[in-house]
């Protein structure tokens, strides 16, 4: 039977086909203790906690003015540097 027609559940099936980067962060004892209590009381991997959390904060970034005007600055002066 090929992969495509195996039926997955809906939970997994976005992140079987989508490719992942695994990462490795470090938390203190006291913030990996509280990230497995979150995990375990919203019934969520801590994986998918921290994604959730990790795509919060992308997204309020996106909507912050002075992120948004010193990501400008910076792209700017990336294209200054390499004659653009």
């Amino acid at each position: 039977m090929p992969l495509k027609s195996w039926p997955l559940p809906d939970d997994i099936s976005s992140t079987v086909a989508t490719p992942q980067k695994a990462l490795t962060i470090r938390l203190s004892p006291e913030q990996a203790e509280e990230l497995e209590l979150v995990a375990a009381v919203e019934q969520q991997p801590v994986a998918e906690v921290i994604r959730s959390a990790i795509a919060k904060h992308i997204e309020a970034r996106k909507q912050d003015k002075a992120f948004r005007s010193e990501l400008m600055d910076r792209i700017e002066r990336a294209l200054r540097l390499i004659g653009n």
